[in-house]
């Protein structure tokens, strides 16, 4: 049974047509499919069936361990959606957790952004970016019921595809409590910036970067 209806399908085709540079997505999951992991995986293929400039491959978390250690996946489901290609570049764009709900538009999202090669972001984001020399971790903690969630995990990723400094993790809360209970994750989104800086709600890229620049100086 599909998980997409036929006014979904009909409507991801029609934006798919725009599609410029090809997309892929990698998903891990495992042989005895862990909660979600099934849905995770029918969610990537029936995206990929919608349009020949999105391809896919699926792969098993333990059995291709090392491939997964290349990626730096350590749980599932995962998603990393990167440049498609012999050479397509991995921008350190991941899901970890099932993008459903209204997290469904964020992987959308990230698949037009992708292939369109444009993360739009202000000028000076854009230039404290390119001068970033120290690495910088973001994980995005939402719930597929959380309709700001979607901004704050976009705003992460834009960042992530701007510079290879930057890596940006959506994290879905629920599935992953061990690590919500370890950010004390309260309410979402919430953004964990290299272990040590928070941002609570959907902030504006200016809120962020001050944030950003803080997790730096510490």
């Amino acid at each position: 049974m599909s998980l997409l209806d036929n006014d979904t399908r009909n409507q991801l085709t029609e934006m798919f047509q725009s599609l410029d540079k090809p997309v892929k997505m990698v998903v891990f999951t495992q042989e005895m499919e862990c909660q979600y992991c099934k849905e995770t995986r029918e969610i990537a293929e029936e995206l990929s069936a919608l349009s020949d400039k999105i391809s896919l491959e699926v792969y098993d978390f333990v059995a291709d361990s090392d491939l997964a250690q290349q990626y730096g996946v350590d749980k599932i489901p995962a998603t990393v959606i990167l440049e498609g290609g012999q050479d397509g570049k991995d921008f350190g764009i991941r899901y970890y957790g099932i993008p459903s709900g209204y997290e469904f538009s964020s992987l959308i999202h990230d698949v037009m952004m992708i292939s369109e090669g444009d993360p739009q972001l202000s000028q000076e984001m854009t230039d404290w970016l390119a001068e970033l020399k120290t690495p910088v971790h973001l994980q995005v903690f939402v719930t597929p019921t959380c309709p700001y969630c979607p901004q704050a995990v976009l705003l992460a990723h834009r960042l992530a595809m701007a510079s290879d400094m930057v890596q940006a993790d959506m994290v879905e809360a629920t599935e992953f409590p061990h690590l919500s209970n370890k950010y004390q994750v309260m309410g979402v989104p919430r953004t964990v910036i290299n272990e040590t800086v928070f941002q609570e709600g959907a902030a504006p890229e200016m809120l962020l970067l001050d944030k950003l620049k803080e997790a730096v100086a510490a």
